[in-house]
């Protein structure tokens, strides 16, 4: 008896040896197989072993990095005023970077999301020209960008007409060409609301196109939209760059044609009342999700005729979109749509709206610069009133001296964008504030100083 139970001890020991053993192999080994992960281990590696280089918190590794040691990791390319092989050494004297539009400040939500916005793509991914459908538009793409306004409540979408770009850049251009006429007596006069984008004018002019030109400030020409023989295009920037302020058409009439630039129509941004609902509306990733580097946007159209000339437009061009850069934002897409958007959305206003207020704050102690101001809006997404969080200052200086408003904040090491860029007065300039932390700080470190300088002034 006692045999028999010493047998059937051991064979209950090596089962339980043999199952526990074959759960850990399932677990740390079988996890792979399950998956069919081979060709791909090795790539998440080295993405896993880049992302892991701290550079000090001030800066970053990329996997396309210059290679410059002996292990074979990419340096750090660190933030403004940072240096050193980690990123870890301060320039006090360095100027601080407010001009530049790089979207930094949403780089810590996507490394809270690495896991899911993470794409490995095959050396064999869309090697072809087209889709199988013989398109350059990825329908399933298409899906999430109408599911995404209809979350956010920005846009209307139902029987409207999508077209991809590189970033908002392309899509101006393939718009301006899409409403001017080829049988005009004159080229189609494009204009803005001054201060207007820098671009809509420097990429007018660079096509020289006989069938339309840059003619500048929109309000000399409402006494022309009238006239049947002339096409008058306007670019509407809402919110606007550089002010922030929710911009309206100011040309109407049978041959006043807009080009509705809603870059910055998004919740961490500005308050969305309503879904834009115009004829022609151009929107970007680069300040949805902070990927300027994917260069992707998508314009909504309302008209057939319209669309047909912009797909045309961007088949010549570029045979569409990099089918890369649209797996791409295809996977950031899916990560703001998931929970219904909130996450991303609330992330950014908190951030924007933080950097918002200590800067209106630090400059309301001061006589000698005024910030513009923004009426907070009811918001249909957060369901609740909000203020302003605009992705730029813009900056007037008020003495009667300070005729260039950029150089007086370049004597205190503080580089922005000066008015004139915008067509508007040098007593302007912009700043960034949508660039990482470290740059923002540094900016509200330099101004506090500069006010320090400025009598009757109050330190904060």
């Amino acid at each position: 008896m006692a045999k028999k139970n010493m047998s059937m001890f051991v064979a209950c020991f090596v089962s339980s040896l043999v199952l526990n053993l074959f759960f850990i192999i399932n677990l740390y080994v079988g996890e792979d197989s399950k998956l069919g992960l081979s060709w791909s281990k090795k790539a998440a590696a080295d993405a896993e072993a880049v992302a892991a280089i701290s550079c000090s918190g001030h800066g970053r590794a990329y996997l396309d990095g210059l290679v410059l040691n002996e292990k074979g990791f990419p340096v750090c390319e660190c933030n403004s005023c940072y240096g050193g092989p980690d990123c870890s050494e301060f320039s006090p004297a360095c100027a601080v970077n407010a001009d530049g539009g790089d979207p930094y400040f949403l780089e810590p939500f996507w490394r809270q999301h690495a896991a899911s916005s993470a794409v490995v793509v095959a050396g064999w991914h869309r090697m072809g020209y087209s889709y199988s459908d013989h398109t350059f538009i990825s329908q399933e793409l298409e899906r999430h960008v109408r599911i995404l306004h209809s979350i956010v409540g920005n846009a209307v979408t139902a029987g409207r007409y999508i077209v991809f770009g590189a970033g908002s850049t392309q899509l101006l251009n393939a718009a301006v060409n899409a409403l001017s006429t080829d049988n005009s007596s004159m080229p189609a006069p494009i204009v803005a609301s001054i201060p207007y984008y820098p671009v809509y004018k420097m990429q007018t002019d660079i096509f020289q196109s006989i069938i339309f030109k840059f003619e500048g400030d929109a309000s000399l020409w409402k006494n022309s939209t009238s006239d049947a023989t002339v096409n008058v295009i306007e670019f509407v920037t809402s919110p606007n760059n550089p002010d922030g302020q929710p911009n309206k058409a100011v040309l109407s009439g049978p041959n006043a044609k807009a080009i509705h630039d809603h870059a910055y129509y998004w919740p961490h941004f500005s308050p969305i009342p309503t879904p834009a609902d115009e004829d022609v509306m151009v929107f970007t990733i680069s300040k949805l999700t902070g990927h300027a580097s994917t260069r992707f946007g998508w314009a909504i159209i309302k008209d057939k005729a319209v669309y047909e000339r912009m797909i045309q437009y961007m088949n010549l061009n570029t045979f569409g979109v990099s089918r890369d850069s649209q797996l791409r934002a295809l996977k950031l897409l899916k990560v703001v749509i998931e929970g219904g958007g909130r996450e991303i959305f609330e992330f950014g206003y908190k951030t924007m709206r933080d950097r918002w207020q200590k800067l209106s704050e630090t400059l309301s102690k001061s006589k000698r610069f005024s910030l513009q101001k923004i009426a907070p809006q009811y918001c249909s997404f957060f369901h609740e009133v909000r203020e302003s969080s605009p992705a730029y200052a813009w900056v007037k200086c008020e003495r009667e001296e300070d005729r260039d408003c950029n150089a007086v904040l370049q004597g205190a090491n503080i580089n922005g964008r000066e008015g004139s860029m915008y067509s508007a007065e040098d007593r302007y300039v912009r700043l960034s504030l949508i660039r990482s932390q470290d740059d923002f700080d540094l900016l509200l470190q330099r101004l506090n100083k500069l006010m320090l300088g400025e009598e009757g002034a109050k330190p904060l």
